[in-house]
């Protein structure tokens, strides 16, 4: 049997063992509250970061946010539609609490006849560097492409809260997983020692073209000049995960919560500040193939924005199909392993979509997710955690 043979039905046998694992899981986790109402269980505000009429692009996906000493700062890939060439990535920054008009900062042009689609931007302000005394430049990740197989990642950095950009950098590559791409989706976590942790995942094809998906991490220690590899933490046969996010905990340790095809979210745990990883084992949330986000909250708590659905039926018949996406959610924890939904921040039976939340905390305590409101804007909302 050729090795391909032996993954292929490897993988089969592993998928029928985990179905029949992962089922009482997703039966014992809790079910989301109904429909959250804004003004109540710590829902503040939402809004769409531009209106739907004479909106910038077609369509729009992938948002990421963050905050700044100038103040937040959204960004998202947007044009035609995904894998376009003309899809670019584009920046909105909330001014005396009103969005400003979404701006192209950079796009794929490689030349006057090539143009490649960009995707899954990520936001991300260093902490400010005591021994020059000024804050550090906001980085903006990004990546350029045909598609996530054969993309590479992309840097460009403002000393402005992102009103401007510096000339984008590519990150180089590295023999462990060829095109460094920084944190693949969601934000990056800076160490104690200053070094910047992106959480990163690759989609790799083999010979007979078939794709298995692996979690890595990618180091910089220089704001994006040199970068060091973990990983892959795993072979994308047991588990097809990517896009993860990495938590803390008040004992050092480490988790990320990860996407995955195998109808649940999967979780790896490191016990010596990140540098190696436990194996990914299943959660007890559910996950459409969709992606998520996840942040330790300053009071400790662990909390998730995700799809609590799985995907079911056949895309090819529109009737029985179901993305999975139509529902969004929020989950609590208190150590990382059992969680609890508490709000639900959209929930459409027409099959509308709200998916790839990103979500951080700011500095006044408030928590703020974006994430794709039916791929024709962004929304942001606003969330209280105190009152949970």
């Amino acid at each position: 049997m050729t090795r391909h043979a032996c993954l292929h039905n490897n993988r089969g046998l592993f998928g029928l063992i985990l179905g029949s694992l992962l089922t009482p899981l997703l039966m014992g986790m809790e079910s989301p509250p109904p429909l959250t109402e804004p003004g109540k269980t710590g829902y503040l505000s939402g809004e769409l970061i531009y209106a739907l009429e004479g909106r910038p692009t077609p369509q729009c996906h992938a948002s990421t946010i963050v905050e700044t000493p100038a103040g937040m700062v959204a960004a998202w890939f947007g044009g035609t539609r995904e894998k376009n060439p003309d899809v670019g990535i584009w920046v909105s920054r909330l001014k005396d609490g009103t969005w400003s008009k979404p701006v192209e900062v950079v796009n794929g042009v490689q030349s006057p006849d090539l143009r490649y689609p960009c995707w899954n931007p990520v936001l991300f302000q260093p902490k400010k560097d005591a021994r020059k005394g000024e804050d550090e430049p906001l980085m903006l990740f990004y990546k350029v492409g045909p598609n996530p197989r054969e993309w590479w990642g992309m840097l460009t950095l403002s000393n402005d809260g992102g009103e401007t950009w510096s000339r984008p950098s590519r990150l180089g590559e590295n023999a462990a997983v060829g095109h460094l791409i920084g944190p693949v989706k969601n934000k990056p976590i800076q160490l104690t020692d200053g070094a910047i942790l992106c959480p990163s995942s690759s989609e790799i094809s083999d010979d007979e073209n078939e794709i298995f998906w692996a979690v890595h991490f990618e180091i910089t220690r220089d704001l994006g000049k040199t970068w060091e590899v973990i990983g892959p933490i795993n072979d994308g046969i047991e588990f097809d995960a990517i896009q993860p996010s990495i938590l803390t905990t008040s004992g050092g340790d480490m988790l990320v919560l990860c996407r995955t095809r195998q109808n649940v979210v999967a979780q790896s745990w490191s016990r010596d500040g990140g540098k190696t990883w436990g194996p990914l084992t299943g959660t007890e949330i559910p996950n459409p193939n969709s992606g998520t986000d996840a942040l330790t909250l300053t009071d400790g708590r662990q909390l998730l924005v995700y799809n609590h659905t799985i995907k079911k039926g056949d895309k090819a018949n529109p009737a029985t199909y179901s993305s999975g996406r139509q529902e969004l959610n929020v989950a609590l924890s208190l150590d990382g392993r059992t969680w609890r939904p508490i709000l639900t921040l959209e929930d459409d039976v027409r099959g509308t979509q709200f998916s790839y939340p990103a979500v951080i905390q700011t500095i006044d305590g408030k928590v703020h997710v974006t994430y794709t409101w039916n791929r024709k804007s962004i929304k942001h909302v606003t969330l209280d955690p105190t009152v949970w």
